[in-house]
């Protein structure tokens, strides 16, 4: 049996680790049974984002008349969007895998992985040790029992990125962000789109506000059907068209399309590694429990990623992977600190978030808000719909939260990001001068109109 100093389970953020376990001189072993990149470079955020920026493009094209600007779109070429991101996806795993060809250090093995026992793992009809293991497994979409849901084909988010051509219209069930994201994606190519969410509210963990903002928004445009559970679906035979069936309360509803996007979670892949066989605590989600030094309930073995299921976002899972490895190859130990962890949803508008939501904030916050219009360039854009709001602790000043509903959000937010990163205050973002007009000023309008909550 092989043994090594290091074994790294898992392709994506998990290549940090194996990069930092050579550089201590490590003899190391990476095992991805399926492909380099892991989720953010096969079927999550980069195509993603490769799809929504042309979305993007075609909404404020065809947005441009409220500035007095008649454009035309005189055609979309979904298939060349398509075979734009296929492409880039191919190039890209290319490029890493002859990076992991040329390490001589390291050995790869393009297999499944199960345990056999805590530090032993089986691959293929071969075993191997590993005295340092690392967990970044991933997750993969996460199916519903509904009725005749396996007797139909259905798409998911990774799936979806092997069209060829564009559906005529689409079932969204589902209503977080994956479905926020296509959402856009499919109504701004001219796809008929109807949500059903069985919430009352779209992307419901975003602060209430900017969930309200976003069903407002989306239902002027798409058919959404909130509070509603999806119950059986099945394939019309004589059109290949799809109904849905869901129940809101005592009403029954009915929703054809030719295709049906399951955007109803995603999992972890814990449970494919036969865990079982291990000590390796799971809760009752099957994710992997972690310390804040991302170290399992055994000695030795580390999770990071989606496997655990904490903030489930490429950035987030880079930073597990930085910490994990500082604490398997230092003497010093650093813990993880999810307080400022932001993240994006690139909806339409989008959206940028870090921090408490004021729901969950306690009495003893102050909170602020400001409209796009309440700046210059917000108002030299016409920018109705977009807002931000701030939620910040009374007695000290320190950002808590900051939400933003608008164009550029993911941008917007990063120097908010920074500031309380470094346990920054309100003061710390105005003690840098605001280029006038320019949006940022957005930041500082909402934390000038702070008000106790």
């Amino acid at each position: 049996m092989k043994e090594y100093d290091t074994i790294v389970i898992g392709g994506g953020s998990g290549t940090s680790i194996v990069e930092a376990s050579l550089n201590h001189g490590k003899k190391t072993a990476l095992i991805e049974k399926n492909y380099l990149g892991g989720t953010c470079l096969n079927v999550g955020c980069i195509p993603s984002k490769m799809l929504i920026y042309p979305a993007d493009l075609i909404k404020k094209i065809q947005e441009s008349k409220k500035l007095g600007i008649n454009a035309k779109i005189d055609n979309i070429e979904f298939k060349s969007i398509m075979e734009r991101i296929r492409t880039s996806i191919k190039d890209s795993r290319k490029e890493m895998y002859q990076g992991i060809q040329d390490i001589n250090k390291l050995d790869f093995y393009e297999k499944k992985a199960t345990f056999k026992s805590n530090h032993k793992i089986s691959i293929g009809n071969k075993d191997i040790y590993g005295e340092k293991i690392f967990l970044a497994t991933g997750g993969r979409p996460s199916i519903p029992p509904i009725e005749g849901i396996r007797e139909i084909d259905y798409l998911t988010n990774e799936t979806i990125l092997q069209l060829n051509e564009k559906p005529k219209s689409v079932v969204i069930v589902g209503g977080g962000y994956i479905a926020a994201e296509y959402g856009h994606f499919l109504n701004a190519i001219g796809t008929a789109v109807k949500i059903i969410q069985r919430n009352n509210y779209l992307i419901p963990r975003e602060d209430r506000d900017i969930s309200k903002a976003l069903t407002e928004q989306y239902s002027k445009e798409m058919e959404v059907s909130l509070g509603t559970e999806v119950v059986e679906i099945e394939e019309k035979e004589e059109d290949n068209e799809k109904k849905v069936y869901g129940e809101k309360g005592d009403e029954k509803k009915e929703f054809i399309g030719e295709e049906i996007l399951l955007a109803t979670g995603r999992k972890s892949n814990a449970d494919l590694l036969e865990i079982e066989n291990t000590e390796i605590e799971t809760d009752d989600r099957n994710y992997i429990k972690v310390d804040k030094k991302m170290q399992t309930s055994v000695e030795g073995i580390w999770a990071i990623g989606d496997a655990i299921g904490k903030e489930m976002f490429k950035h987030t899972a880079n930073r597990e992977a930085r910490i994990a490895a500082r604490n398997a190859f230092h003497k010093d130990k650093i813990s993880i600190d999810y307080s400022s962890a932001p993240h994006a949803v690139y909806s339409y508008p989008k959206i940028g978030s870090v921090g408490i939501k004021e729901e969950n904030a306690p009495d003893e916050v102050l909170v602020g808000k400001s409209k796009y219009m309440d700046v210059a360039k917000g108002e030299a854009m016409d920018e109705r719909e977009g807002f931000a709001k701030a939620i910040v602790d009374k007695e000290n000043g320190k950002i808590l939260g900051f939400h933003i509903f608008g164009p550029y959000a993911p941008m917007l937010i990063q120097e908010v990001i920074n500031v309380m990163s470094n346990n920054g205050k309100v003061n710390s973002i105005y003690s840098g001068l605001h280029i006038h007009p320019a949006l940022p000023e957005l930041i500082t309008s909402t934390l000038g109109n702070l008000r106790e909550k």
